[in-house]
This record gives C-alpha cells, structure tokens and sequence, in this order.
C-alpha cells in the first residue's frame, strides 16, 4: 500500500531539504562576506567619530585671540602667547604618534577661560578635569583648581611623564544584540520567492500521486510558515520539513471518527444505504461489511436495490448465501425504493439488527439515476449513507465524493482496492474534502479483508 507514493514523497523531501540546506549555506556565505568587510571599517571610525562630534562642540584654541588682562583683584599670572604655543606643538606631537582623542580644557581669567587641549590617556586623572572631555557636568569649585593648576606649570617640562588617561571605551553591545547576530548565522528564513521555487518538486509530486489540490495547498501553508516566517536550524532543516509534513497530514486527516457498532447499537433496524459511481465495488464492500458485523453478534437483512445492473441481484443474492443472510429482491427494472422499503418491513417483523441496501452505480452528473436515488433516501430515510470509493482512481474518487455529499449527503466512507493503490492520494484527501470519516478500506479479496481506517498507519505507511 502506497508503495510507489513512499519512494518518491522520500525522494523529494531528501531533495527539498538539501535545497534548503544549500540555500542557508548561500545566506551564510553571503552575511559572513558583508560582515568582514564593513567591521574593520566600524573599528577604525567607531571610537574617533563619537569623540570628534565631542571635541567639535568646543571651540578649539584661537591662535589670534590674547587673553583678556584680569582684573585687579585677580592676583593670577597672565598665560603668554609662546607658553600656550608649546602645549599645542606637542599636543599635536603625540596626537599624531597616539591617535588618541583629543579634548579641550579652559584657560581664563576670573570673567573667561581659555581651553587648552589635553591628550586622553590610560591613567586616571582628577574627576573635574575628565568630566569636561565626556561632556559631563562637574562642580564649579574643581574647573578653577585645573585652571589653577595650568596657569602655575606655564612652561611644561619635557622630561616629566604626564599622567595617562584612561581610555575611551565603546559601550558594550546589548544581549539582545549578540543574540541576533548568534541568530543569524545558526538560524534562517527563505523568502517567499525562493520558497515557491523550492516547493515546486514536492507540489508535482503530491499531484502525481493523487493527493487533492486542497491539500497540496494546506501541506504548502504549513511548510511557508515554518520556512519562511520563523526561523529554522541550519543544521537540522530535514528534520523540520518532515514534522511539518507529519503535522499536516495528521490535521488533514484528524476527522472525528465515527464509531458504526455503537451507531447499530442506538436504534433497531438501523438502516445504512450503500452508494457510489459504477465499478468501486460496492457490492463486494457490502459482503465484507455483513462478514464484519455478523462477527459482532449483529442480525442482518440485504435489499438488492440495484434493479438496473445486469446480474446485480445474483451478485448480491450470492454473496448473501455464503454469509447465510436473509436478503429481499424484486424483478430487475422494478422501484429500487420498494425493494428497500419491503426490507425494512421485514426486518422489523423480524427484529433484525441491520437492513444493507445495495443501490445502482451513477455518476453524479446523470440526473436521471441520482433523482432515482434522491427517491430512495427520501422514501426510506436511512439512518447511515455509507459512500463507496475506488481508492486507486485518485482524484476522480474524491470529486465523486465531493458532489455526492452535495446532492445527497453522505455520512461515511470506505475506500476499496486501497491494497492495489500505490500512490494513496485518495486516502489522504477525501475526508479532508468532505469533511467526512472514512470507517474502513478494503485490503484485499477476501470477506476479513475490510479493514478499520487508522490515520496513524496512513502516515507510517508514507514512511513518516
């Protein structure tokens, strides 16, 4: 069973994973590249451009301007023009053997200061003088001291070592942010584009192995969200397409189940009629449905409503003397509604279980034949309208399916031949479809050979 659908659903999931796998090699390849040619860039400017919006904010020294005299009150050496002179010479020195930042510190009298630069170096110096460099705000009583302080070394000694400053560090990037770029080289998304492109080989795949374009589309949803708006491993992306794959098809084939011995059990006759296109075995599906519920102690009564095809009662009538069951017949070409109306009439007189009526096979699309079976169910009333399908038609089962529920209304459905079907689409699609349960599918010739629908083994049969 979906010997042929297992080997290439495998092929292109293998083949669709490797794409993705070589499609985050790419990005990776790509980001890597970028990254290494812009960092050295933010290295170098990083520290120099903050440093500089700060130095550019105060005036630098006026080599023209001479400071204003002090006032007589001002007992303070008045700095001249050389002494001030030699400090920016060999300010400018060390700014060219250090590139460190420089700042400005301010020289005045008592009413203005003049700023003189300073070299930021390793050491820590005095507070006040410091917080002038990172545009801090210090105390007034501390800018006098510096201003004292250089007034009095007016010519600075080239032998002694000033005091380095501590240096300037970049504020440390946020978790956050080492979290993103971790994300981005472990983990990534395809876009909308590159997915459709991917996608492609597994959609032809599911479309030749008769899987319905709804679901195609659902399984296709389920993988774009998990590939393309969150973000997946780069190391296990097979991994993640296949549990996608696994969690789609259990929700397109978590229909809720129905339980037909308890539904028997609730009312007496139950009436179930059997329906369905020409050829799905609906006849042969019925013996092995009588086989299954005579096993489970339930009575049954067959009604050969199928007046219109050649030897159909015959067919039917000998399958019933196999399982020893009671079956109702008329003439052919004879109202298959009365023919179901007589067998529950006797089941009732009887007080049999079960009434099982074997209609004609049609097409939706003949009107004369569905309005003859419209006749029936609406004569009858049958509690359980049981559609039979031909599992190895595909698609066609499924639009069968699809319209009979629309005219008719269908409550179950058993899929036959599903032994020789090799692809298993149908199995998949129709009671995503119609919304309906599928009870049981036919496994093979025989009357045991009916077996309950398990989703489970559905999927373990795709090779998941």
């Amino acid at each position: 069973m979906f010997k042929f659908f297992k080997e290439k659903l495998s092929d292109v999931v293998k083949k669709f994973s490797k794409q993705v796998e070589e499609e985050s090699e790419i990005v990776e390849e790509i980001k890597t590249t970028k990254d290494v040619k812009e960092t050295p860039k933010v290295k170098k400017t990083k520290v120099v451009k903050e440093t500089k919006q700060k130095v550019e904010k105060k005036p630098a020294v006026s080599k023209e301007k001479k400071p204003e005299p002090t006032s007589s009150k001002d007992t303070k050496p008045e700095i001249k023009k050389e002494e001030i002179r030699k400090v920016e010479k060999k300010i400018l020195e060390q700014q060219d053997n250090k590139q460190k930042v420089v700042a400005t510190e301010v020289i005045k009298d008592t009413s203005e200061e003049i700023k003189v630069p300073e070299i930021e170096e390793q050491k820590e110096e005095k507070k006040g003088f410091f917080s002038k460099i990172f545009g801090k705000k210090e105390e007034q009583k501390e800018d006098h001291k510096e201003v004292e302080e250089i007034q009095k070394e007016s010519e600075l000694p080239k032998e002694k070592e000033q005091e380095k400053l501590p240096e300037i560090k970049t504020e440390k990037p946020k978790e956050t942010i080492f979290k993103k770029v971790s994300d981005s080289f472990t983990k990534f998304s395809l876009s909308d584009e590159k997915f459709e492109e991917l996608f492609w080989d597994l959609e032809v795949t599911l479309l030749e192995n008769n899987v319905a374009v709804e679901v195609i589309q659902k399984i296709k949803e389920d993988l774009r969200e998990e590939l393309t708006k969150d973000k997946i491993s780069r190391k296990h992306p097979e991994e993640i397409i296949q549990e996608s794959l696994v969690n789609s098809l259990n929700e397109v084939l978590d229909i809720p189940s129905i339980d037909l011995f308890s539904e028997i059990k609730k009312k007496k006759p139950y009436v179930i009629a059997v329906i369905g296109v020409n050829g799905s075995g609906k006849t042969t599906t019925i013996a092995k449905l009588c086989n299954k519920l005579r096993n489970n102690g339930f009575s049954i009564v067959l009604a050969a409503a199928d007046t219109f095809r050649a030897a159909a009662i015959q067919q039917l009538e000998e399958h019933a003397n196999k399982l020893d069951i009671k079956m109702i017949k008329h003439d052919y070409n004879s109202d298959p509604a009365a023919v179901a109306f007589d067998a529950i009439r006797h089941a009732e007189s009887k007080g049999l279980d079960v009434v099982i009526i074997d209609t004609a096979g049609r097409l939706h699309s003949n009107d004369n034949l569905m309005n003859e079976l419209k006749k029936l169910i609406r004569v009858n009333k049958p509690d359980f309208k049981l559609f039979v399908g031909e599992s190895i038609t595909g698609n066609d089962c499924v639009e069968q399916a699809k319209k009979y529920n629309e005219l008719i209304g269908i409550d179950g459905i058993i899929l036959s031949k599903a032994d020789v079907d090799e692809k298993g689409g149908t199995a998949l699609s129709i009671s995503y479809v119609t919304k309906k349960p599928v009870l049981f599918i036919g496994t093979g010739q025989e009357y045991k050979d009916l077996k309950e629908f398990d989703k489970d083994d559905i999927i373990k049969n795709l090779g998941f």
